[in-house]
Order: C-alpha cells, then sequence, then structure tokens
C-alpha cells in the first residue's frame, strides 16, 4: 500500500497538521499514523473508512490513485465514491426509519456518518404503500419557512446519492457544513456554478445558495406527518350562503303553506 501511505502523507501536509495532531482527529495514537504514512503497517477497513470520511474521498481514490500535491476535498455529486451511509436494521436485517427529533439536529450534523450515533436515535417501521423501496429518515422541522406545514412537523426524506438528478422546486431536507439541517425547495445549479439555491414557500424568507463543496446528505420529501390538527373554521362566505339557503328554504315552505 505504498501509494496510500504517499497519499496520507500529503494529505496531513495539505491540512497542515502534525502526525499527533492528525492521529487524534482520526482516533489513532501517532505511532500508528506514523506505521502508515511509512508503510510498515496496513489499517483495518473501519480505519480506511474513517479516513475516507475525513478527507472527503472514496477509499479507491485514497489507497490507489496518485492524490500528490493536487490532492483536494472535491466534492462528488453523483455519488460514485464512498459516502458513508450508516442504516439501522431489525433482528431480521430488514431496514427500519430513523427519525432525527429538532433536539437531535446538532448532533445529526456532527454524527450523520456514525453507526453508533445512528443506533441512539429512535428508529422504526413505516410500513406504506406510497413509499417506495429505498432509505428513509424523518426529519421533525421548526419554523414557519416552510408553511402552510406547521413547525414541528416530521418530514419523510427519501435518500438522494446523485445530486445532479435533483429537479428544481422539488422540496428536501438537505443537510450541509455552512446551513445544517433545512428543509427547503431544491433549485440546481450545481453543473454551471458548483451550487444550489434553497427557497422556502413563504415568501417572507429570500432564497439563498449553498456551495456544493458544503453539501453532506440531500433527502428527497416524500410526505410528512404532523400533530398540530387545524381548528375548525367556517368560511365567512360558507356560513353567509348557507344563511341565505335556510332562509330561502323558509320562503319556500311559507309558500307552501298559503296554498
Amino acid at each position: 500500500m505504498s501509494q496510500f501511505s504517499e497519499n496520507l502523507k500529503a494529505l496531513r501536509k495539505k491540512k497542515g497538521l502534525t502526525q499527533n495532531e492528525m492521529a487524534q482527529k482520526l482516533g489513532l495514537n501517532r505511532p500508528q499514523l506514523g506505521s502508515y504514512e511509512e508503510g510498515r503497517a496496513e489499517p483495518k477497513l473501519e480505519v480506511l473508512q474513517n479516513m475516507a470520511h475525513y478527507f472527503k474521498l472514496s477509499i479507491d481514490d485514497l489507497v490507489n490513485h496518485d492524490l500528490g500535491e493536487e490532492a483536494e476535498n472535491k466534492q462528488d455529486y453523483k455519488g460514485n465514491k464512498l459516502r458513508i451511509l450508516p442504516i439501522v436494521t431489525d433482528a431480521e436485517d430488514k431496514e427500519k426509519v430513523s427519525l432525527i427529533p429538532a433536539k437531535a439536529a446538532a448532533g445529526y450534523l456532527n454524527g450523520y456518518a456514525d453507526p453508533e450515533f445512528l443506533e441512539k436515535l429512535p428508529a422504526f417501521d413505516l410500513p406504506m404503500q406510497e413509499l417506495a423501496p429505498g432509505t428513509y429518515r424523518l426529519f421533525q422541522i421548526e419554523g414557519d419557512s416552510m408553511e402552510p406545514i406547521p413547525s414541528g412537523s416530521y418530514i419523510i426524506g427519501q435518500y438522494q446519492a446523485d445530486w445532479t438528478q435533483l429537479k428544481d422546486g422539488e422540496a428536501c431536507i438537505v443537510l450541509s457544513q455552512s446551513e445544517g439541517i433545512v428543509y427547503k425547495r431544491v433549485y440546481n445549479h450545481l453543473a454551471e456554478k458548483e451550487s444550489v439555491e434553497l427557497h422556502s414557500d413563504n415568501p417572507a424568507y429570500e432564497p439563498y445558495e449553498v456551495k456544493g463543496e458544503d453539501l453532506l446528505e440531500v433527502w428527497k420529501a416524500k410526505g410528512y406527518l404532523s400533530f398540530d390538527l387545524p381548528a375548525k373554521q367556517i368560511d365567512q362566505n360558507m356560513g353567509q350562503l348557507s344563511h341565505a339557503l335556510l332562509q330561502l328554504k323558509a320562503e319556500v315552505e311559507a309558500l307552501k303553506g298559503k296554498k
């Protein structure tokens, strides 16, 4: 794995870190990292996955490609490279739907690729025929930026690996380094400007841009759950119409009585 050793050293230097600093970030000790950089030892798969996630590269790039001085944290919009998407399964190895409540949003931003973090979140089955096969999560949203969907609702999101296929105006849960977790309509400018534009349904909120390099996950909205039941309301016009109909009925009955 000589190519891997050279890449690891080049990537560390590019970030301006010492072996000790890099080891701490990867959950290793300095001698371990040194042995990898010098080619005296080969890391286990779990260590390689952590490194790939940290550098935002695929394992294949990290191990086999000559990154050299041009190694960069280049985003893969199509999802061909490794993106760590841990899932929770039941005893029969059936995938479950993880729930990310609003209070766990900050933790999810840091632990979205950590299987141990995901296992601590609530998870359940969502047996709805409207949901095609795929990976789903429920994200609780807060605020009025996407009214009429009320604050506190749970958005059912389907995982999107290829961001280039996102259609303009699609409602999505977008996870990014700069904005955290947001529920917006996505306008896809990755091909032209390497960015997406996010719009709220509430016109009081201005649209804004998120760079492609900041994107972490995108989940296409398929529906929502809400416990904010609407209060009973009678439209004023409907009320007036009902009153007029009652009056008309009374007049008809009166005319019948005169005959």
